[in-house]
């Protein structure tokens, strides 16, 4: 099973950063690869999502569960639903002192075919592993540019 962590230290509060985080809906204009999320129910701390993704031409599509803890500024997430077998990870954000904080996103996934996972797993790891980098520098661009 393929499992992607990516860490990036950025200039800013956590309290700054977990709003973004928190916007899913929004992650498209940080992910070229994601097509969309629409946000379908909200419960207390709690939503869930449905997302669209295009990997190389191959859509993935997926539901998933978010839980919120806005005390700690965290997030977990799971597919509840969808084309891959299992899909879940978490947003953690540490505070490093001097006001700037690593933010860390895991992603612990399988694509559930035997008979491909073996082919399609390395290329999906390199995909899901560019994509947060890609994801966090985003991120991190629109806190520190002024």
């Amino acid at each position: 099973m393929p499992y992607v962590e990516v860490s990036l230290p950025v200039n800013a509060s956590r309290e700054a950063i977990y709003p973004i985080l928190k916007q899913m809906e929004k992650y498209p204009d940080f992910m070229t690869d994601l097509v969309s999320v629409q946000v379908v129910e909200r419960d207390g701390n709690t939503t869930i999502s449905k997302w669209v993704s295009n990997v190389d031409g191959r859509i993935i599509k997926w539901t998933e569960r978010d839980v919120f803890d806005d005390t700690n500024c965290h997030i977990a997430y799971k597919q509840i639903e969808g084309d891959l077998k299992k899909f879940e990870g978490e947003w953690i954000l540490t505070p490093l002192g001097d006001g700037a904080t690593e933010i860390k996103l895991t992603v612990d996934f399988e694509f559930g075919i035997p008979m491909i996972a073996g082919l399609l797993n390395p290329i999906l790891k390199k995909k899901v592993k560019t994509n947060s980098e890609n994801m966090l520098k985003a991120i991190k661009d629109r806190l520190e540019t002024p």
